[in-house]
Order: C-alpha cells, then structure tokens, then sequence
C-alpha cells in the first residue's frame, strides 16, 4: 500500500500474525493510527467490500478467511526510505460493515485498540504486600509477556515501601484500570508503544518524557520549508491547579500539612503558566485519608505536575516534507511561530492517517506556558522535499 518512498505492511493472525493475503490488502482504502502518551492507542481499518458470483457467492470475501476477527492481532508497519517503523500492535475490538447502495459502495471499518486492551479484560483482588507501586507495576506488566510487552518502569521521586504491619497494598479491578490509578497518583502515565521490532512493545510506566533528543523541527510559516499544514496554539489560564490540605501521618499520629504547587520537572518554556499567574492559580483540597506524609505529598505533587501543561498546540503535518514520523511520548520542536511559541513541546499523541498516495499526521503538542527554553531549533532534514 501507498507508493513512492513509503510503504505500509500489514500482519495479521489470531496469536502470532503473519502477512496479509495480497487480495485483502488491496482492499484497504484507508488506514487510520491513533498513538497516545497517557491513553490507549488505536487504529482503525477502512476496506472497500465487494461480493460477485466468482468471489463472494455467499458472503463478502474480505470477512472469509478469518482475517479480521475479533481479537486477532494487527501490527502495521510503515517503511520510508528503507526505514521499517512499527506504528501499532493491536487487537481487533469492532467490525462495522456498511453496505452501499451501489455495487462497490460497501464499507468494511474494522477497528482495534493496542495491546494494553488485553490488560483491561478481567478484574482483580490481589494483594501485594510489601511492593512499592513500582514493583507492582513491573510485575503487572510482565504477565502479559506473550504479546511482547516489556516494562519500562520508572519509580517515583519518593519511594515509601509499605511494611506488611502497616499497610499493604490492594488492587481492585483490572491491571490495566491499577496501573493508570497508580500512575495518576504521582503526575505519571502509562502508555504502550509498538517496536522496537514487530511483536514486541514497550510498556512505560513513569512521567511523561520530557528530556533525551527531540524529533526533527516542525516549521510553520516558513514558505516552501514548512512542513506543518495548519497549527493553533492555545492557553487555558484555568489549568493549573496546587493542592493544599492535611493528613493524619500514621507512623507519627500527627496531623501534618500536605502541599503541591509548581513542578520539578526539566522545564519547556520559561514562562511557565503557574509561575506567572501564581496568584490566580486555582487551589483544589488534598482529601484523602490513610496515606502517610510521605505518599499524601507525593501524591498532591503529581496532581499539581499533571495540571501544569496550560498551552496546548493542534495541527496537522504534511509527512512528505516532514521526512519523518512523528511519536507520542517525547518532545519535538517548533519553529516560525514567533518566541513565544517556538520551542520545545511534549507529544501527546498523533493521529497518522494514510491512503493511497496521501499520509498526514495529526498532532497535538504541550508544554507549561510560553517562551523558548532553546536559542534555535535545526530545521527538519525533510523540509523542501
């Protein structure tokens, strides 16, 4: 599928997926990746569905063979200049078949989630004494070796082991639903990523990676080296949020203060919005009972750091001239749109959309506020193609 320098492979198989079948994958008309940092991921199938005497006596042929049942796994890997890059590992959750009016009109969506869903299908009571959040993290995520997933967990600024005496921790309902809550607890995220090679998936459990070498520049208004279609940035004074209250500290029987403001994390912009506006900052009561100092400040820490992305940049990104794909969960860079806008962004996610001869990228980007924090941004190697 697609043409000239970019190619779209497809797998496709009840447990280990192999190559489609040539017939089925001249049928894709349009292929839609959706790649998350702090959510699932997904991806969705568009088909062209005929039926004639020769191919589809009794049903459509695109549904025989057992292809794209429910559950089967879907990787989708695009390949650039020789370079193989794994966009989603998945598993087929709808099918959508929409038959037209007219011969040739019929519609076969077939739409799936990334390998996490299998994380989401049973719910739990389990106990794990004396395992921190990153233990059991770990541990979560390594029960589901068989599709590949292998952990990336990244403990927390604060560790407080739980002593079996104390305290031990419990899990009600799904690993993945246990993963995310914990996660959220500390402003983190949890997130799988396909690859580095088929079959196998990263699964990050951490804060959002702000730091390590961004993604080729995106450049706006830039005349022929431009590479973004169209950009908008915008702020929301209202995020922002720090968090203040009182726990009762089990080891000391005491009555302690909790407080979470600001953020620690390596900064993108020098004007962040809960700096600025610190006397406007919305401050929202800590409320939980049970945890010790210790978790009861991390905790309202990560709320605080979760809040803290007030500007928020959507567009769309012409691949061709980019001459890249662009990831969620790492940072890139903008240039053109002025100094308090250009800089370094966290992806959130985007959005590939290909067919035949056309590949866009949706984005959205984020970071604290406004300002630069780098003198230049290189542009992108693929600007002018």
């Amino acid at each position: 599928m697609l043409s000239g320098r970019t190619t779209l492979t497809v797998l496709l198989g009840p447990s280990v997926p192999v190559p489609a079948p040539a017939q089925l994958v001249r049928c894709i008309e349009e292929v839609q990746v959706t790649s998350s940092a702090d959510a699932r991921s997904g991806f969705q199938l568009v088909l062209g569905a005929g039926r004639d005497r020769a191919t589809g006596l009794t049903d459509f042929p695109q549904l025989s063979g057992g292809w794209l049942q429910a559950f089967h796994r879907v990787v989708l890997i695009v390949t650039t200049d020789g370079r193989p890059v794994v966009l989603m590992d998945g598993v087929v959750t709808h099918r959508e078949l929409t038959p037209g009016s007219v011969p040739g009109s019929t519609r076969l969506t077939v739409t799936g989630e990334d390998v996490s869903v299998m994380m989401d299908l049973e719910e739990k009571s389990a106990a794990y004494p004396a395992q921190d959040e990153a233990a059991i993290a770990a541990r979560l995520i390594l029960g589901y070796a068989r599709y590949g997933l292998v952990p990336r967990v990244i403990p927390p600024p604060v560790v407080d082991p739980p002593l079996p005496i104390d305290r031990i921790p419990v899990q009600q309902g799904t690993d993945l639903a246990y993963l995310t809550a914990m996660a959220r607890r500390f402003g983190y995220v949890f997130h799988v990523t396909p690859g580095p090679a088929p079959l196998v998936n990263t699964a990050y459990w951490g804060p959002p990676q702000r730091v390590g070498p961004p993604a080729p520049a995106l450049s706006v208004a830039a005349g022929p080296a431009a590479n973004v279609r169209q950009i908008t940035f915008r702020s929301d004074a209202l995020a922002p949020v720090q968090v203040s209250g009182s726990v009762l500290d089990p080891l000391s029987d005491t009555v302690l203060p909790v407080r979470g403001a600001g953020s620690v994390r390596p900064p993108l912009a020098t004007e962040p919005d809960w700096a600025v506006n610190r006397s406007h900052v919305r401050t929202v009561a800590f409320r939980e009972s049970g945890p010790s100092a210790v978790q009861a400040a991390a905790r309202a820490q990560g709320t605080a750091e979760a809040s803290n992305d007030a500007l928020v940049a959507t567009g769309t990104l012409d691949t061709a001239r980019y001459g890249a794909l662009l990831t969620a969960g790492g940072l890139v860079g903008v240039r053109g749109a002025g100094w308090e806008h250009d800089g370094l962004y966290y992806v959130r996610q985007v959005t590939h959309a290909i067919a035949r001869g056309r590949y866009t990228q949706q984005f959205t980007l984020s970071r604290e506020g406004t300002g630069s924090t780098v003198p230049l941004l290189p542009p992108t190697s693929g600007a002018g193609r």
